[in-house]
């Protein structure tokens, strides 16, 4: 009955927002409207991976649900990059990775931790996690520092952003291979009697169906919002961090949260880990790094006019 009632929103909401979005209704009806569906959407995300990880184990789903999360991350990013909304862009990826690491798996070793008197992790996993996570800070800050440097040129810029992005993302995918393949065994689940005896709510093909279906629904939702987003800012007064932090990051990151809490609550901390901490180094070595690629693309194809793409620049034309 509740399955009813969830889907029943999910499509009366994806419908409103979709006809919001045509219609040009109210900006702030807009914003309301598909900030809502992206919540129902996140969470059949969240149901499908959860029901793909049954058949794949804990860690494999926990990295499938932080990667499709993500995409709506990455999808609203992409989007703001297009409008030229630069600040917004960074500051709903610094809020994503503070409210993976803080909030969602605060609450998910909170909540399981009520019900279940004991939960194990692999620790040895949670090491290289931290590791990675501050090699990736370190990454991302190097630039920063010599951007605001006087003595660097537009050109140095562009080349040390996308030679850090290029490193980020490579150590992303030499990351991918050593924990799913070569060393799958010394970084496998820790497994406590998780699924007591439950079966996943669809067939192994239906669920990756449901994950492609939803991936694709958060996409359409995701520009939806986007288009609301400097009319709402602006009738409410609120800052580019504010929306950027706060509404972007835990709007496009529902998905992880309600995923990873439930998941926790069933016993399955591994999986919660893996997607609290996983989507973070996502984040930070995969979506950022693609984002730079992304706007130097739009920059050197696309800038015409003397509003240059790229966050860091207003560069000439004049």
């Amino acid at each position: 009955m509740n399955q009813k009632w969830f889907f029943s929103g999910l499509i009366l909401m994806f419908a409103l927002s979709a006809i919001g979005h045509y219609a040009h209704w109210d900006n702030t009806v807009q914003f309301i409207i598909s900030a809502i569906a992206i919540i129902f959407v996140a969470g059949f995300l969240g149901k499908a991976t959860e029901s793909v990880a049954h058949y794949a184990g804990q860690r494999l789903g926990g990295f499938l649900n932080a990667t499709f999360g993500n995409a709506a991350e990455l999808i609203i990013a992409i989007f703001l990059i297009k409008a030229q909304q630069f600040d917004m862009v960074k500051a709903s990826l610094t809020g994503a990775i503070i409210g993976n690491l803080l909030l969602v798996l605060g609450l998910s070793i909170l909540l399981g931790g009520l019900k279940y008197k004991e939960q194990q992790f692999n620790g040895r996993l949670a090491d290289h996690n931290s590791t990675l996570m501050i090699m990736a800070v370190i990454g991302l800050f190097v630039p920063a520092v010599f951007i605001v440097s006087e003595k660097f040129s537009f050109e140095k810029d562009q080349f040390l952003s996308l030679a850090v992005a290029g490193i980020l993302i490579l150590a992303y995918i030499l990351w991918l291979v050593f924990s799913m393949v070569t060393h799958k065994d010394m970084l496998s689940d820790v497994v406590m009697n998780a699924d007591h005896g439950e079966e996943p709510a669809w067939s192994k093909g239906k669920s990756i169906f449901f994950l492609l279906l939803a991936t694709v629904m958060v996409a359409f939702v995701s520009e939806w919002l986007v288009h609301t987003l400097d009319a709402f800012s602006a009738k409410f007064g609120l800052s580019e961090l504010f929306i950027g932090a706060f509404v972007i990051a835990i709007v496009g990151n529902a998905a992880e949260h309600s995923a990873a809490v439930m998941l926790a609550m069933k016993n399955k901390i591994g999986a919660a880990v893996e997607i609290a901490i996983g989507s973070s180094l996502q984040i930070a070595l995969f979506v950022a790094p693609v984002l730079i690629l992304v706007s130097s693309a739009a920059y050197y194809g696309l800038c015409h006019s003397r509003y240059c793409v790229l966050p860091c620049v207003n560069k000439k034309k004049e």
